[in-house]
């Protein structure tokens, strides 16, 4: 070997050993010394970095791409709603009215005179206001969830339900009875674009992980419809492999990779890969299946049976279900949402003119709450999250 290649050899094996309690220039043994001389007790382990989501343009960024309900843990409150009231608001479709509940006393505090058939109170994009969807009326009512006070209605034709684009611009009326999506200003509810389907009955829905597509069910022809948000186009239209399917509520699973849609005929959940959209799988939970929500911690999902009186409790983790509470003196479980620690399950009796208060830690019934005649899309409010996507509360 040439001398000169020894003696640089050399110096860079000296000047390596001179650091190692700092360095760890070599492997092992050095840097085992170095955590040593630092006092630490093991090396420090790197962490595995997610993948950031190629999210639609304008949507604020997903904060783990492994759970899209990360926002939504126990009174993570944003600044816009931390100082609002917790109240329970529950329209009742045959009275047009919407009964507001304080869910400390579990007392209906005030009815809200609306439209004609009240369907959904649905919580804005930027959590300011509550929209009150009055389908036959054709019209929204605000409600400032600050006061309690309503506003003056909007005009909107059929508004059975309402969401909005992850990206906050648009609102996406699900008109039933019109046959169409209609995507209106998210802030004047002035119209945009008019999307017409071939389905009957569109209904609810829910949006992907990137907030590229949603999932919207039809509940009068039994078909799923697979929408771009960007392009406001339909993409994918199937028809559910049942007789006489019905399906109701939609939600995606936290890693993003699975839709539920309940179906209140089929009394179960369909369950679809929303990426692919191809055939989906069923599994039974009971009769009348509707409500599909989100537990805080994103491990469990609360499915109201509403034809017995039950909620089945499906566990993400194990793919499977695990409990399932009986309402002691029954009922018919509907729409509604899940308080802002996560420990009490609300939901409005249909067909019975109540609420349901139902603890979450045990399926025990806390309240059976007197409202209004056919309470249908409660809303919970205020809960954690960043923005709404609609309907009675699906926050990111």
């Amino acid at each position: 070997m040439h001398p000169t290649r020894i003696t640089r050899i050399l110096i860079a094996g000296a000047a390596c050993a001179a650091l190692t309690a700092l360095s760890a220039c070599s492997s092992g043994g050095s840097e085992h010394q170095a955590n040593e001389a630092l006092g630490s007790k093991a090396p420090v382990q790197p962490q595995p970095r997610k993948q950031a989501v190629d999210g639609l343009p304008g949507m604020p960024p997903v904060l783990d791409p492994t759970d899209v309900y990360a926002a939504d843990r126990p009174n993570k409150l944003s600044p816009v709603v931390k100082d609002f009231p917790s109240r329970v608001y529950v329209p009742n479709t045959n009275s047009n009215t919407v009964s507001v509940i304080d869910p400390g006393t579990y007392e209906v505090i005030e009815t809200i005179p609306v439209g004609v058939q009240p369907q959904h109170v649905v919580p804005s994009w930027d959590l300011k206001t509550l929209w009150v969807n009055n389908d036959l009326g054709n019209s929204l009512t605000p409600i400032d969830p600050k006061t309690g006070k309503a506003g003056k209605p909007v005009d909107v034709h059929d508004p059975y339900n309402l969401y909005f684009t992850p990206d906050g611009k648009y609102a996406v009326v699900m008109a039933s009875r019109d046959h169409e999506l209609a995507f209106r200003d998210a802030h004047t509810m002035k119209l945009v674009k008019t999307v017409p389907v071939s389905c009957s009955g569109v209904n609810h829905a829910d949006f992907s992980l990137d907030g590229r597509y949603f999932i919207a069910s039809c509940e009068f022809s039994g078909e799923l419809l697979k929408v771009d948000t960007a392009q406001m186009k339909v993409v994918g239209q199937q028809k559910l492999d049942f007789n006489g399917a019905m399906p109701q509520d939609v939600k995606v699973s936290p890693d993003g990779k699975k839709f539920y849609v309940a179906d209140m005929s089929a009394n179960g959940l369909w369950i679809l890969d929303g990426a692919t959209f191809g055939n989906p799988t069923f599994l039974y939970t009971g009769q009348g299946a509707h409500g599909l929500y989100i537990s805080r911690d994103s491990r469990e999902m609360y499915i109201s049976n509403r034809g017995e009186g039950s909620v089945s409790v499906f566990d993400f983790t194990q793919n499977m279900l695990t409990k399932k509470w009986q309402l002691p003196e029954g009922g018919s479980p509907d729409m509604g949402g899940v308080s802002a620690d996560g420990k009490v399950l609300w939901l409005s009796g249909r067909y019975n003119s109540e609420v349901y208060a139902i603890d979450t830690r045990t399926g025990v019934q806390l309240a059976r709450i007197n409202v209004g005649s056919g309470p249908h899309g409660l809303a919970v409010y205020p809960q954690p999250g960043r923005y709404s996507l609609g309907h009675t509360g699906i926050f990111r």
